[in-house]
């Protein structure tokens, strides 16, 4: 089994300066690469540091490609939508140069109203634009050019210099958090990556079969593993280990909500997050505390052998897949998540590859 580290970056409750958090998690980011880990990620977020807070995940695993040697480098999730075309095939091209091919180009389409207008662009454009643009970056990376006569992306033929050292086949990865999505990136023949937010048979498995069987239909093979992302707390006390992830998984749960505008009712209007909505029902009809602590049952921590028995079982439900491991969020940070991965990356790590 691959394991994967990526980096959130979140300044919870701005209680402490950007820059502190940054050195946090680039000072994790080098263990994990000592460490054994697949490959070190981050995501892109912006205008929000209390939730998230890399506008460039590309500059971000620059630094980490000169401090490292081995691990690999993915851009979790470059949102295409907020993104030219081109410059993300020049940017993925010139990391790859610059990490000797240790890049996956990981990609998405954004949820957040905030961002789209920040941005100035609509939301309910962005499944057409991230369908579009993906299409358009994939063709880049393989060909060496960029060109595309589309709805949104009119791009005369260009050159592409650094290229890339390598075919992108195999290393390509697409967030996949509703139905359309899944489907759009089954059909692009990469592989899904989605971030835990409840029961693994009931809300992500039907997304998973959707995901491998569009694959199945477009390319005539089997899908690649699909990649899941959780919130982690190790400790070797049982009761410790829930409380402190009772409590920062929570706190990271609530910073989504206000982030996504969970409670809210545009998801209903906005072409193409139909399938969101189901969230503020679900805080209607349940209450938010319990649809918080579904999402934090969702997420695997606990102690070592606590963990690793909850990963055979997901295992069991979805079959292979490769996890991704948070770290630091909600509060969790510092000495406190140092702990929890050092732990985890001495007696979990190791047994999971073996998975």
């Amino acid at each position: 089994m691959k394991v994967h580290l990526t980096n959130l970056l979140q300044n919870y409750g701005q209680e402490r300066d950007d820059h502190e958090v940054y050195r946090d998690h680039l000072r994790l980011s080098e263990m994990a690469a000592d460490f054994g880990y697949e490959s070190i990620g981050c995501v892109e977020h912006h205008f929000d540091p209390g939730y998230s807070m890399c506008p460039d995940n590309t500059q971000f695993l620059s630094y980490l490609a000169a401090r490292t040697s081995n691990v690999k480098l993915q851009t979790t999730a470059v949102i295409l939508p907020w993104n030219d075309p081109l410059r993300v095939v020049e940017k993925i091209a010139l990391l790859d140069n610059l990490a000797d091919g240790r890049v996956i180009f990981g990609m998405g389409r954004g949820l957040s109203r905030r961002e789209f207008e920040g941005f100035r662009l609509d939301m309910g454009e962005s499944r057409d634009r991230f369908d579009e643009a993906a299409e358009m970056i994939i063709r880049g990376l393989e060909d060496g050019y960029v060109e595309n006569h589309g709805t949104y992306y009119q791009q005369p033929r260009v050159p592409v210099h650094p290229r890339p050292l390598a075919s992108f086949k195999g290393r390509t990865s697409g967030v996949a958090m509703s139905p359309d999505s899944a489907v759009a990136v089954g059909r692009l023949g990469i592989q899904m990556m989605a971030f835990i937010q409840g029961p693994m048979r009931d809300m992500h498995l039907p997304m998973i079969e959707q995901y491998r069987q569009a694959h199945r239909e477009t390319h005539g093979t089997e899908a690649p593993p699909p990649m899941m992302i959780d919130l982690t707390y190790c400790h070797p006390d049982a009761e410790q280990a829930r409380q402190v992830a009772t409590e920062r998984v929570a706190n990271y749960y609530m910073t989504c909500v206000e982030h996504y505008e969970f409670g809210g009712r545009h998801f209903e209007s906005t072409q193409g997050y139909a399938s969101y909505a189901a969230a503020r029902r679900a805080i209607d009809e349940l209450g938010l505390d319990k649809v918080v602590q579904t999402y934090v049952d969702a997420q695997i921590w606990g102690t070592p052998e606590e963990i690793l028995r909850k990963h055979r079982e997901r295992k069991e439900i979805v079959g292979e897949y490769e996890p991704i491991m948070v770290f630091q969020y909600g509060g969790l940070y510092g000495d406190l998540a140092e702990e929890s991965f050092k732990l985890f990356s001495t007696e979990v790590l190791p047994e999971l590859q073996r998975l």
